[in-house]
């Protein structure tokens, strides 16, 4: 199971190659994918920014991912990953850190460009180009 970053979403959006093959290769392999809150807002702001045809793809590609629950535990997950950053002189942005405990209190490995994931521990990233 994973969960998609909005920079694997935009880039699915903007066609990219890297990003269409994983989806291909997760629609084969009858992967389960989601998406966080988080990432959705953040793939939706940049529909609304760009409007018209491109927002609409962007709620169709949402349409199409069942989005994670930010529950309680994914929320004490996410407090638990911001105080470990802290207590080590790092941080994440606050999409990134609410996406990085959503997904791990779901047990989800998050797809992604973005290396600041790999900062948290327990969390399992899959990175592309």
């Amino acid at each position: 199971m994973v969960s998609l970053d909005s920079t694997f979403l935009i880039d699915l959006l903007r066609r990219r190659g890297t990003a269409v093959e994983m989806a291909a290769a997760f629609e084969h392999a009858k992967v389960p994918v989601y998406i966080a809150p988080p990432a959705a807002v953040e793939v939706l702001a940049g529909g609304h920014r760009l409007g018209g045809e491109h927002l609409q793809r962007v709620r169709l590609l949402l349409a199409s991912l069942p989005v994670l629950p930010f529950d309680d535990a994914a929320i004490e997950t996410s407090a638990r990953i911001a105080a470990d950053l802290m207590a080590r002189g790092e941080r994440l942005s606050e999409s990134d850190l609410l996406i990085a405990g959503i997904s791990l209190r779901h047990g989800e490995e998050v797809v992604t460009r973005d290396r600041s994931f790999g900062r948290v521990r327990g969390l399992s990233v899959r990175f592309y180009e």
